[in-house]
């Protein structure tokens, strides 16, 4: 009795550890489907809704179950330069990794792109979701990328800290 309690044991917690990583890694994502002329915009300098720019080969993936789990790559022939003159900088420029089968989004070569100086990350739109804000970078090469970061006030809500009067109320579900 006691070798199949054993079993019973290890097949269980294999079965659970199993279906615990499939969740993790491919379960919740989905594919965005593209909306052309949507899909990648940008927020001017001077603070105006953000703007579409001109992008091919979109691939991008997102899940319910998180605010930051949006990934996106994209190509782009626009200029670094006259991008960086018209659009707002981000000042978050670390990219959160993306799941091993999603292989256009490489967040340590992205990271080393921003750290380089080989591409610039932009504000893509504020709030996409509460307390979450778009990043969208684009290297000198013309890759893109795109990624949710949480802002200020996401990273207060989120971990437990007191928001003040500078946050938006965050929505009841």
């Amino acid at each position: 009795m006691g070798k199949f309690l054993v079993i019973l044991l290890v097949l269980s917690t294999a079965v659970a550890g199993g279906t615990i990583y499939y969740l993790q890694i491919y379960g919740y994502y989905f594919e965005v489907v593209a909306t052309p002329g949507k899909d990648v915009k940008l927020m001017p300098k001077d603070g105006t809704a953000p703007v579409a720019i001109a992008y091919t080969d979109f691939e991008a993936i997102d899940a319910d179950s998180s605010p930051i789990r949006y990934r996106g790559c994209f190509k782009t022939n626009l200029n670094l330069e006259d991008l960086k003159q018209e659009y707002s900088a981000s000042a978050k420029v670390e990219p959160r990794t993306a799941p091993d089968w999603f292989t256009c989004f490489d967040a340590q070569k992205i990271g080393a792109a921003l750290e380089e100086g080989r591409a610039i990350a932009f504000l893509s739109a504020k709030n996409v979701g509460f307390g979450v804000d778009r990043v969208v970078a684009i290297t000198d090469q013309g890759d893109g990328y795109i990624w949710h970061e949480f802002n200020d006030c996401g990273e207060k809500a989120y971990d437990g800290t007191v928001v003040g009067e500078e946050c938006p109320q965050r929505p009841e579900n």
